[in-house]
């Protein structure tokens, strides 16, 4: 909670003319009775009637300058620190957990990627040559209270028998990898663990799955960079348009998303010039070829699409949904095509910590009519320049400073992940 109580100079200005005009008229009553008082009496009359006034004066200018001050309280629901896994009837404080700051904290990171067969070699820094280990040390305090520490073996207990799916670009594959490494340090039998169909972890395919089959749970990847479906030229349309996004129709895999206990989203890298109309792909709604739609727009158009498609095809009662929100770059440059990662995070977000994506993800979803929860990163992302990929990943030659290096930054978006469901009512892991 937080009250702002910063008393400027104009208003003890203020106070001070208000009271002295009201021991004024108190000392004018007075002076119009003395006549019927004795000395004593009227020195003991305007004692009181001073201390009164001035009680009266403060009052009323407390009143004057605070008319209605209410706390602030977060809606965010997170335990209390001291716990592992919240139980029922336990203590629970509201609290935005994604206002805080990043501490140092020497029992980071939570796996070692090159012992996790699901980790994407172009994202395990360390084994592609980066030397310093500072980046590992960092995890995010919230300003209010505390993120349940990650304890994989209760977490794999919790989702026996449950569904995790993971849509979006290669920023969510990230996530994914992350959140399969974090749960492998909980099995015994490595074996039992396998992607479905055997397939290795690579940037093209769109659909990943990893099974844990101890505890009979599964943990998917579905590639959809846009969320709507993407389509062919419609006939008669002009030279330069090769594609289309359907803004008004979700993409095709999406009746595979439908089955899940949790279903995480995110989207957002992908809706730029380069990715779209310099590739020649615009946008569609219907039969309608909108050509001179701005991509803030067509986005804002898909996303409607997306809530209306949860709305009605999901069952919110067994499905958690989450959207995770754009994920700050650390592009520099004029032209924004630099990338210069640092040994230590920044220590302000230098602008950073604002994207009109996410402003847009958190316009739609506080729309909707059923409950979807916000992983709200951007801001927490912002300090982390020193988490990125940088020259450290497939192609030394191209600098990466969008996608983060594993162990890291998205490890920390599923310990909030996972605390947020461990620690909210109703929901179906309990």
């Amino acid at each position: 909670m937080e009250v702002v109580t910063n008393l400027n100079v104009e208003s003890f200005g203020k106070l001070r003319l208000f009271y002295t005009r009201v021991l004024s008229v108190g000392d004018g009553i007075v002076k119009r009775h003395c006549k019927i008082w004795d000395f004593q009496s009227l020195n003991v009359v305007i004692g009181i009637g001073s201390f009164l006034s001035f009680l009266f004066a403060i009052t009323c200018a407390y009143l004057y300058l605070f008319p209605s001050v209410q706390p602030v309280i977060r809606s965010y629901e997170i335990s209390k620190p001291g716990s592992s896994i919240s139980k029922p009837g336990s203590s629970i404080e509201k609290c935005n957990v994604f206002e805080g700051k990043w501490i140092p904290d020497e029992s980071y990171p939570l796996y070692n990627a090159s012992q996790c067969p699901f980790a994407e070699s172009g994202f395990n820094c360390l084994a592609n040559g980066r030397r310093d280990r500072g980046y590992l040390k960092w995890r995010w305090k919230p300003k209010n209270c505390e993120i349940l520490r990650f304890n994989a073996r209760e977490i794999l207990e919790k989702l026996r028998g449950k569904r995790v799916v993971f849509v979006g670009d290669s920023l969510s594959r990230t996530q994914w990898e992350s959140f399969v490494c974090m749960l492998m340090t909980g099995v015994d039998d490595r074996r039992s663990v396998y992607e479905v169909n055997g397939k290795k972890i690579t940037k093209q395919i769109r659909f990943l799955g990893v099974r844990f089959s101890t505890y009979n749970l599964k943990v998917d990847f579905y590639r959809s960079v846009f969320l709507v479906q993407p389509s062919s030229a419609p006939r008669r349309a002009p030279k330069r348009v090769k594609s289309t996004l359907r803004l008004d129709l979700l993409d095709d895999i999406s009746r595979e998303w439908i089955d899940s206990d949790v279903l995480i989203f995110n989207s957002g890298h992908w809706w730029t010039p380069t990715k779209l109309f310099e590739m020649g792909c615009y946008f569609q709604v219907g039969k309608s070829l909108k050509l001179g739609m701005p991509i803030n727009t067509a986005f804002r158009k898909a996303l409607g699409t997306w809530a209306s498609w949860v709305e009605t095809m999901v069952n919110t009662n067994k499905t958690s949904v989450f959207f995770r929100t754009f994920e700050s770059s650390h592009w520099g440059g004029k032209n924004r095509n630099t990338c210069k990662v640092t040994r230590r995070p920044w220590s302000n977000t230098r602008g950073q910590d604002r994207s009109s994506i996410s402003d847009n993800i958190i316009k739609v979803v506080k729309k909707m009519r059923v409950p979807v929860r916000l992983l709200h990163v951007t801001q927490m992302g912002a300090f982390r320049s020193d988490g990125h990929v940088g020259t450290w990943g497939d192609h030394p030659s191209v600098p990466d400073c969008s996608h983060w290096c594993l162990p890291g930054v998205p490890d920390m978006w599923n310990e909030i992940l996972m605390s947020s469901l461990l620690t909210m009512n109703n929901v179906p892991l309990q």
